[in-house]
């Protein structure tokens, strides 16, 4: 059986406040989505892409990063890698090694502060060393696992960072960031950035936010993030945060709890992150989400729908987080659950770019799709 990121997860309500805080759980009608254009944009075609990020900088160019050089959705062979595109997505460059240790490199993100100096994030991890192939692979495999000691291995265990300042062509060492989540953190107003995570090999694995206050050059913990009645805290996972257009933040939270199993919860905070409100369900059946703040001052939340139909889909919030509306279809042919991870773009001329990776029916490696698309 191939190990896949469920299992992963596995191993290692609002319950009447929506009400009083504001909110709502009323959706409101699908806005019209047309898409411009599908394709593959992956340049390695016998191995595997996972879990990538699209950001867009302040000088037009797009960069993806993600976890590739792989065999399968766990293995021990995962690299952090990037390519580029400077005329919006119609090229990409073959991707460029960021990062690759002795162990797995997984999911990775990447985004660029208000200094201009490039941040890309990253997980470790060890899941593959208890699946390893019962077949011609299995060598292979286990002379990857002993590139280092056994005692050596559980120190390459942590959530990284590397940043480069001179747009991309070189790169600090990796160095710790407390917690992890697949798309990275955000800029804020104020200056500061924010990374909401996972503490990941930390005893309690608790979920919340970090700052930094030097460009992303260390992090501190700022608050942990509430768990509702009844849930339990290790089955929340991957959360990205964003600042809306009136300063409330909004984290949203992949949720594998009884009580809205597989559905986004959201939780915000007031007073720039220090104290956050308990998560609640949005009525949205899909994980992970990556928000975006459009230029009109609009919340767009981008999200894997590993059901039929398969692919991604995307909702709209115009009122700074407090609902959302029906989903729109980004991409809904997919072969498999084996896909996702959205991240999504406005272009200068205002239409949107989303990548995600995808196990097609016609390969047994998953690839980088794109979607570029526009809102009525």
């Amino acid at each position: 059986m191939t190990f896949t990121r469920r299992h992963f997860l596995k191993n290692t309500t609002s319950f009447g406040l929506a009400g009083s805080l504001g909110f709502s759980m009323k959706l409101g009608a699908a806005p019209t989505a047309t898409i411009l254009e599908t394709k593959t944009i992956s340049q390695l075609p016998n191995l595997y892409h996972g879990w990538p990020t699209l950001t867009r900088r302040s000088n037009g160019q797009l960069l993806i990063v993600c976890s590739g050089g792989r065999e399968q959705h766990v293995c021990p062979f995962g690299r952090v890698e990037m390519q580029r595109s400077d005329d919006d997505g119609k090229t990409w460059t073959f991707p460029r090694t960021l990062l690759d240790g002795p162990i797995d490199d997984r999911d990775a993100g990447v985004m660029e502060t208000a200094k201009g100096t490039l941040l890309v994030t990253t997980f470790t991890s060890l899941a593959y060393a208890s699946h390893f192939p019962n077949d011609g692979r299995r060598a292979r495999w286990l002379a990857a696992h002993q590139r280092i000691p056994e005692k050596e291995r559980n120190t390459e265990l942590g959530e990284w960072m590397i940043r480069s300042t001179d747009g991309g062509i070189t790169w600090s060492e990796r160095y710790s960031t407390i917690v992890n989540s697949p798309h990275g953190p955000t800029q804020l107003s104020d200056g500061r950035l924010l990374y909401a995570g996972k503490k990941l090999w930390h005893e309690g694995e608790e979920i919340g936010v970090c700052e930094s206050r030097d460009d992303g050059k260390s992090w501190q913990w700022l608050a942990g993030i509430l768990t509702r009645p009844g849930d339990n805290h290790k089955d929340y996972h991957e959360l990205h945060a964003i600042e809306g257009a009136e300063g409330r933040l909004i984290v949203h939270i992949r949720n594998h709890n009884k009580a809205d199993h597989r559905e986004t919860l959201q939780s915000e905070s007031k007073d720039g992150g220090k104290t956050w409100s308990m998560p609640r369900a949005i009525g949205v059946w899909g994980l992970p989400s990556f928000l975006t703040r459009l230029r009109d001052g609009r919340l767009l939340m981008s999200y894997g729908h590993r059901r039929k139909p398969f692919g991604n889909q995307a909702r709209v919030s115009d009122d700074h987080g407090k609902s959302w509306s029906e989903p729109v279809i980004i991409s809904g042919d997919g072969a498999s659950d084996d896909l996702g991870y959205p991240s999504t773009v406005e272009l200068a001329d205002g239409t949107l770019l989303t990548v995600w990776y995808e196990q097609l029916a016609s390969s047994k490696f998953a690839v980088l799709r794109q979607a570029h698309w526009k809102l009525a």
